[in-house]
């Protein structure tokens, strides 16, 4: 099944929109805290959305890294690409003198999986055939040039239904971040600018959500002004030629979903259709923010940012 490119952009989102609460939750599960607490790192550091718990920076760092082995911090920061590698270096520092990477991430499938199993039961309404048709999916994506995809593929699946179908589901997100970030480096843009563009693609003031990657105000201030020497921002908004430049990113990193997309064919409506209430379940138990990134693509201005 061969599909055009903007309709292949209209699918790939929508998949990344459904599959994104019920992967992400595993960042904001408090049985995934509770297990890194476990192992020695910091609690939640607070709640957001009515709830929602936070993760531990150096817990995150090493529990999604550790897709990529025993890595040292610099590997991380250069797949997680949008954070201030000072700040992943010193987290993933701290997480290794704590732990190693085959410890947390068992502790990361054991909490995720216990949240999913907590709000959704341990077999929800069409886990089956959920679980068939995202092993479809990710079956051809190929490893190259996608280090956190290849790493968490490297893994296999944990053996527990549930787990099984979640893990597919972040192989897919990660697939699609290492696309992402293949996408903006290839356009020229460096962290800090993806980062600003990004807000203002998602209907975010600037500099409200690229915080949370550490970046300093001075940082930020020389991005800014080499976005606006491009012409790529008018103040503090986009240009007309900086919004299309930064769509242009979103729909290359589409394209390279296609070999998903195209494997699922009509049967991707089945798939979101199965997904789409675990997705809600999860944020309506506080296991996912309200909103995320798939759901601000386009978005007219919001007054708060995402954390």
């Amino acid at each position: 099944m061969v599909i055009d490119d903007e309709a292949l952009s209209r699918r790939a989102r929508r998949l990344a929109a459904t599959i994104e609460p019920f992967v992400g939750q595993v960042y904001f599960s408090p049985e995934c805290h509770a297990e890194y607490a476990a192992l020695g790192f910091g609690p939640s550091p607070g709640t957001v959305a009515d709830g929602v718990q936070l993760p531990d920076g150096p817990a995150y760092f090493c529990s999604r890294g550790s897709a990529l082995g025993q890595a040292p911090g610099e590997l991380v920061a250069a797949a997680f690409a949008v954070f201030n590698p000072t700040v992943v270096v010193a987290g993933v520092a701290a997480g290794w003198a704590l732990t190693d990477a085959a410890t947390i991430a068992t502790a990361r499938v054991r909490g995720a999986t216990a949240q999913l199993v907590r709000v959704l039961g341990e077999a929800p309404a069409g886990l089956a055939r959920a679980t068939e048709l995202l092993a479809r999916a990710t079956e051809p994506l190929r490893v190259e040039g996608r280090p956190l995809y290849a790493g968490l593929r490297s893994r296999g699946v944990p053996g527990h239904p549930l787990g099984d179908a979640w893990r597919l589901a972040d192989l897919l997100r990660e697939f699609r971040g290492d696309a992402h970030t293949a996408a903006w480096t290839t356009a020229g843009f460096d962290a800090v600018e993806i980062g600003l563009l990004t807000e203002l693609y998602w209907g975010l003031p600037m500099r409200s959500y690229i915080r949370s990657r550490a970046w300093s105000s001075g940082e930020l201030d020389q991005g800014t002004e080499r976005l606006r020497r491009r012409g790529l921002l008018d103040g503090d908004r986009f240009s007309e030629r900086g919004r299309d430049e930064r769509e242009a990113v979103e729909a290359a990193t589409d394209r390279q979903l296609r070999p998903a997309i195209e494997a699922l064919g009509d049967d991707l409506d089945e798939l979101v259709g199965i997904v789409q209430p675990w997705s809600t379940a999860i944020r309506d138990a506080r296991g996912y923010l309200p909103f995320g990134p798939h759901d601000l693509g386009g978005a007219r201005p919001r007054q708060t940012p995402p954390p």
